[in-house]
């Protein structure tokens, strides 16, 4: 990339530190961004300032939030009964898509990895706990880590904790994708499939 001039390799090279931005993807959006109307370049970089710097974690449940508590830790409307743990922000996103969910959530921010260092104290772990003491309402705990030895290993650990309380918990299903082929499966997915098969008629 020494062919580019100095400010675009530095476009370049900043594009290409996002996630799943590769050297090629980097290159065709910095050209795309260099494209663009002086107004539309101020709207984007006003718009990541803006997330920045008015983004924040709740302080109940640990979503994103522009609001401290968010919006579904104030919803009167939500299920109180009931607190879904994810792993992150995005996690509570894919969840309120599918719009049946109607309890709250607790977001991690990671998972337990012995092998990256990553223990119960360096995730949102305690102010789960904190909320559950004295907290009656709640009667069910679902535990929807993500289907890997991470978020198994999670999953084991904080049903270990909550256990003793008398507070229900389950874990979220997991098994084949609709679409997928049975050849293609892997033997940790297919094992999950048969655990969690139901009853048909």
């Amino acid at each position: 990339m020494k062919y580019y001039a100095k400010p675009l390799n530095r476009l370049i090279g900043e594009l290409s530190k996002l996630p799943g931005i590769g050297g090629k993807t980097a290159q065709r959006l910095a050209f795309y961004i260099l494209s663009l109307e002086d107004q539309e370049v101020e709207k984007l970089t006003g718009a990541i300032t803006e997330a920045k710097a008015k983004m924040r974690y709740c302080s109940i449940c640990g979503n994103l939030t522009d609001e401290d508590p968010c919006r579904i830790c104030t919803d009167h409307s939500r299920d109180k009964s009931v607190i879904c743990v994810v792993e992150s922000p995005k996690d509570v996103a894919a969840m309120e898509k599918i719009r049946e969910y109607k309890g709250l959530y607790h977001v991690l921010h990671g998972a337990i990895s012995p092998m990256e260092g990553i223990g119960p104290e360096d995730i949102n772990l305690k102010s789960l706990i904190k909320r559950l003491q004295g907290n009656d309402d709640v009667k069910e705990i679902i535990l929807a880590t993500n289907p890997n030895i991470e978020g198994e290993a999670t999953a084991m650990y904080i049903a270990r904790l909550i256990n003793p309380s008398g507070i229900k918990v389950t874990r979220i299903a997991h098994g084949i994708p609709v679409g997928g082929d049975l050849e293609y499966t892997d033997e940790i997915t297919l094992l999950k499939a048969m655990e969690g098969r139901k009853p048909l008629g």
